[in-house]
């Protein structure tokens, strides 16, 4: 099972956003069995709160789930209970890092690391155009899924 947690800064926006299109991605494509899927933040100032309602409304725009939850924020055990550690922007990196202490096993990647053209994850919460976002993240979850794929992680 391929464990994949989503890391932003309020864990109400982006990091709920990217959980809940690859949940759907790989349903999909009848792999859920092979995920476990999770999103947390680096901040403890959305905690307890539910999914932004322009994220919410995004998302049932595009037909894809959006149950309710709790924010929540990252802990030193999800370091070891997760694969990948898929963060938003570097300001996520670098709240992440002063939490878990470090990268030993190289576990904390960029969202569209794999993207041909690497970039960050804007926050919806400021800019408030949560297309861009949408659209940056489904190219993040596709060109993650193929890397899973190209490097024999999963077999489609």
């Amino acid at each position: 099972m391929i464990k994949i947690l989503f890391i932003c800064h309020g864990n109400i926006c982006r990091s709920p956003m990217a959980e809940y299109i690859l949940k759907d991605m790989v349903k999909k494509r009848h792999l859920e069995d092979r995920f476990c899927i999770a999103s947390v933040a680096t901040s403890r100032e959305e905690i307890g709160n539910d999914v932004h309602r322009g994220t919410r409304r995004k998302l049932a725009e595009e037909g894809i789930a959006c149950p309710s939850r709790q924010a929540r924020q990252v802990t030193k055990a999800d370091y070891a209970d997760f694969d990948y550690l898929l963060i938003m922007d570097e300001n996520n990196r670098r709240n992440l890092l002063r939490i878990l202490g470090g990268d030993p096993e190289h576990k904390i990647h960029g969202m569209l690391d794999w993207s041909e053209r690497p970039r960050e994850i804007a926050d919806p919460w400021y800019t408030g155009n949560f297309d861009i976002t949408y659209d940056d993240i489904v190219e993040g979850c596709e060109t993650f899924l193929r890397h899973l794929k190209e490097n024999g992680e999963l077999y489609i």
